[in-house]
């Protein structure tokens, strides 16, 4: 029992029940992960370390590209540093890449005690890792593929390292302090510098002595902080040419620091001084009243803390952390990213802040649950001079528990509730997104090749994180783009092909699902190419009007009455013909040499409405010969969901709609 009362035993089972907390909510709540794509961007580049890569080679130019990778002479690169993926291959090799989520928030709790213990004491140390695993934006972020809680592991362990060679003049300790300040600058450059400020700050005031011990010890640090530097500067030259550019920098030259023009991927915008401060203003007042241990009742806490260190005398390893304080908001006044993850400043439930917090604000929790935990134990100190002082001897022990017990619910009650809301929002993201990708786990995709829409333009992974590639893109199951098809079906010949489609908007973070299919897509050849499309009509139709187009081409006919459409194209390699029950005209146009003739049948109740039934047929033509893949289905209610986001989804439409395709090759 004695044993279980030690600070670090204490503070070891914080970390062990947070680590088995973030692994299981890392399962439970992010299976598919976030609504954020950058997951898969770490993840790919963890399986590329785990093969050696650093560059991926695309057997097919223009169908392989994932998101947030950068085009090179050398091959594809992702945009982020590359430290994060190495420690999320560090758990796939212990067995699953969430293994390195509880690995890395159990270490975060650790240097939060150790950090907290050098600044006050053991017993305030083990109250800030508690109220660091209760904090809500600490448990999200810990349990996702990002790099936030990574670098606030680093920049923990290089503070709770430089205090202690502070305090006890161990070079052993300011050596590590100088390591993992430079592995926290590979992580996250800019984060690092804004963590490890006050803490520069308060190396150079200790060298006004200009004592030996106290320069070799801050020099070991810097020194070894360094080398995190240099490593990070040969990376970039090894990627981008160039040691003083960053692959984020090479991805999108207009996406970083400063204030004016700032651009990414065709997404511009004017980051003046005053958008700045209006957006941050927002996110600390989001951080202190939804994403601290118990919103704002913590954030009173913290306050509670300073409020308590400052009358009784702030010290200079106190000031440094109380340091972070200052220097993280600051710091990213000077950054754009803090405006885009708000979205639309109007609306509180817009952005990525909703699901996963301020997460550029991580390291800000560290002063914040230190503080807190000052804050703690101030009231209950004051708690207990009060029962020993107003209640008599024999009474004052059970008022005392009572008390405690009146304390620790309320308190835990409001911390649960704060940590419960955002885990109820991200649980909802993840109940559309099972929804939308159960085809995949419902079918034998074995030597397959799965064709997939690019609703936010030409990647792989944005939106679809789980169907990533291995980095030689030849696992059991190939994701490719809808680009280059032939090239690919060409590549892969010994392959069974899918088109991956859904009908509705892809929303899941408003809680809007999609209705999903897994389209089973046949190559055919020959001299010809016949394309067999069935369809119901409704009753109440009165006539379809058919259209046939290539692009550049149209050709215009209609069929009177609701009797079941029953056509056939004919692709040869100069034209592609539509015959079939009610077509008494000539219906034609030009196969293309490689594109897409698509035949839209629009079902007209006779009044201007109706609906429109779409077959895209894939041809390519070769020497004397034509090839096709199977046609993609939709059903259009609305013009503005047709050609991408109104799949034909068998049993899924009213008014009994049906449709088949079948394609064949003649000679």
């Amino acid at each position: 029992m004695n044993r279980l009362r030690r600070p670090r035993v204490q503070a070891l089972a914080v970390a062990l029940v947070g680590g088995l907390l973030v692994f299981t909510l890392a399962h439970v709540v992010f299976p598919y992960y976030t609504s954020n794509h950058d997951e898969a961007v770490y993840l790919q580049q963890a399986a590329m370390l785990l093969d050696g890569q650093l560059f991926l080679q695309p057997p097919v130019d223009g169908a392989f590209r994932p998101w947030f990778f950068v085009e090179s002479e050398r091959g594809l690169y992702a945009k982020y540093t590359p430290v994060p993926a190495a420690m999320f291959a560090v758990g796939k090799l212990l067995g699953g890449y969430r293994v390195a989520l509880a690995v890395v928030a159990a270490a975060t709790l650790v240097g939060t005690y150790h950090t907290v213990r050098e600044a006050f004491d053991a017993r305030t140390g083990v109250v800030a890792s508690i109220l660091m695993l209760a904090s809500p934006l600490f448990l999200v972020d810990a349990s996702v593929f990002l790099s936030y809680v990574p670098a606030t592991m680093w920049n923990l362990a290089f503070a709770a390292s430089y205090l202690h060679a502070d305090r006890t003049g161990s070079n052993g300790t300011a050596t590590l302090a100088g390591l993992c300040v430079g592995v926290a600058f590979f992580t996250r450059p800019y984060t690092a510098v804004l963590f490890a400020t006050p803490f520069v700050l308060h190396a150079l005031w200790s060298l006004r002595t200009v004592e030996r011990p106290v320069v070799v010890r801050v020099g070991l640090t810097a020194l070894f902080g360094a080398l995190g530097v240099l490593a990070a500067l040969s990376y970039n030259a090894l990627l981008t040419g160039d040691p003083l550019v960053f692959p984020y920098q090479a991805f999108a030259p207009d996406d970083g620091l400063g204030f004016g023009e700032r651009s990414i991927l065709g997404y511009s915008r004017d980051f003046t001084p005053a958008l700045s401060l209006q957006a941050n203003a927002e996110l600390l007042w989001k951080f202190a009243t939804q994403w601290v241990v118990a919103g704002p009742l913590g954030t009173l806490t913290a306050a509670v803390g300073v409020l308590v260190a400052r009358h009784r005398g702030f010290d200079a390893r106190q000031t440094a952390l109380a340091g972070v304080f200052v220097t993280v908001p600051l710091g990213n006044l000077y950054f754009w990213g803090t405006v885009n993850m708000l979205g639309a400043l109007a609306d509180p439930t817009d952005g990525l802040v909703r699901f996963l917090g301020p997460y550029y604000h991580v390291d800000l929790l560290v002063p914040t649950v230190a503080f807190g935990a000052v804050g703690v134990l101030f009231t209950a100190h004051r708690l207990r001079e009060l029962v020993e002082t107003h209640v008599p001897a024999e009474r004052a022990t059970p008022v005392l528990v009572a008390a405690t017990l009146v304390c620790g619910a309320v308190g835990g009650g409001v911390a649960v509730t704060a940590a419960a809301e955002p885990v109820r929002d991200n649980y909802t993201v993840t109940q559309q997104y099972e929804q939308a990708y159960a085809p995949f786990e419902q079918t034998d995709l074995t030597n397959s090749v799965v064709f997939l829409p690019t609703p936010y333009g030409d990647w792989l992974n944005h939106p679809f994180q789980p169907l990533r590639n291995d980095p030689g893109f030849d696992g059991d199951t190939v994701y490719a783009m809808q680009e280059a098809q032939f090239a690919v079906a060409d590549h892969y010949a010994e392959r069974q092909y899918y088109r991956y489609a859904y009908r509705g908007e892809w929303i899941p973070y408003l809680g809007q699902p999609v209705e999903p299919t897994l389209q089973r897509v046949r190559l055919v050849e020959g001299a010809a190419v016949d394309t067999h499309v069935e369809a119901t009509v409704p009753d109440s139709a009165e006539l379809v009007a058919v259209r046939l187009t290539n692009g550049e081409e149209n050709a215009y006919t209609t069929i009177d009455g609701s009797e079941p459409l029953d056509l056939r194209l004919r692709s040869n390699a100069n034209q592609t013909v539509l015959t079939g029950a009610g077509v008494d005209e000539r219906v034609a146009v030009s196969t293309p040499t490689s594109g897409t003739v698509t035949l839209i049948l629009f079902v007209d109740f006779g009044t201007g409405s109706g609906f429109k039934y779409r077959a895209e047929l894939p041809v390519d033509q070769t020497t004397g010969e034509v090839r096709a893949l199977t046609p993609r289905l939709e059903v259009c209610w609305s013009e503005r969901r047709c050609d991408g986001r109104a799949a034909y989804v068998p049993g899924t439409h009213r008014y009994g709609i049906e449709m088949n395709v079948t394609v064949e090759g003649t000679t």
